[in-house]
């Protein structure tokens, strides 16, 4: 599996972006990430974008935005103008949303996250072991895909809270051929089979986000013509999903970099809230952006 990138491979008209959620401070593992794709564009002649995903209104915060602008400053880092923010884009979601439904491709998902649990409980309960994605995550049952067109009109028609899903059966059953993607996060340009599958039916909005990190990335790539993704390997395997969404909505698939992970002290990667890696933290520590680079490793 693919934990580095090492590639000399040229990159023609390269974009990269960067693209944070300001629901808590950046990392060193952010640092990583934001250096990587930087380095890339600067090095092939190309473009260094900054994107903010707020579509999480609840978590994400104006200060949070405004401290990824100051944490990127202060590394040195410089990125083109405007900066696309995903909360300003909403009718771009909302728009390749209705072609899935109108294709048959989603559907309305009414479980909520304690029913889905209980369901699953049962089914373990008595001895049989529920699907999982490649996260843990337990698989979505197969309860409102098997509703009735009635039943589940009435459940529209009384306001009831629902999700839109992926139907993955028939998300896969319109594909003519097998999915790929081409990967470069090793140093060598490697062809990865997609298995969208292994991921069940995925979330496309929910009633208090109007589009899902699955969707709407996929989207803000091809508008912002990306070329390259650089990401870290949490996400090696989400290029599934990324890579089907795609095909469905004849979009254009980027070329991926997925990169080595910066892990804490536990060994696991790290989260917004070990303060300890904050980068605001370490800068009010006296560290410099040179002591940063090292920190991560460049």
């Amino acid at each position: 599996m693919p934990v580095e990138i090492m590639s000399d491979l040229p990159r023609q008209n390269c974009v990269t972006r960067f693209a944070p959620s300001p629901n808590g401070p950046l990392h060193l593992g952010h640092a990583l990430s934001a250096f990587m794709n930087a380095d890339m564009a600067r090095e092939n002649q190309g473009r260094f974008l900054l994107r903010i995903e707020d579509i999480d209104q609840t978590r994400c915060t104006p200060q949070f935005e405004q401290d990824i602008y100051d944490d990127l400053s202060w590394l040195g880092l410089t990125w083109e103008q405007p900066v696309r923010r995903q909360s300003q884009h909403f009718d771009d979601y909302r728009l390749a949303l209705e072609k899935l439904v109108a294709m048959d491709l989603a559907y309305p998902a009414f479980l909520t996250r304690g029913e889905v649990k209980a369901i699953v409980k049962a089914s373990e309960a008595g001895g049989t072991p529920w699907p999982r994605d490649p996260d843990g995550g337990a698989l979505y049952p197969d309860s409102d895909k098997q509703r009735s067109s009635a039943e589940r009109q009435s459940r529209l028609e009384a306001n009831a809270l629902f999700a839109w899903r992926l139907n993955m059966k028939n998300a896969i059953a319109q594909l003519d051929e097998p999915l790929f993607w081409d990967e470069f996060g090793s140093g060598q340009h490697q062809t990865i089979k997609a298995d969208p599958a292994q991921w069940g039916d995925v979330v496309l909005s929910r009633s208090d986000a109007p589009s899902s990190y699955h969707l709407s990335v996929v989207v803000d790539d091809a508008l912002q013509g990306i070329t390259d993704v650089v990401r870290g390997m949490d996400l090696y395997h989400a290029t599934a999903i990324h890579r089907l969404l795609q095909q469905l909505l004849s979009l254009p698939a980027p070329r991926y970099h997925h990169h080595r992970l910066i892990l804490g002290n536990d060994g696991r990667k790290l989260s917004k809230s070990q303060g300890s890696t904050g980068l605001a933290t370490l800068r009010a520590a006296g560290k410099t952006p040179s002591d940063i680079h090292r920190l991560v490793g460049l």
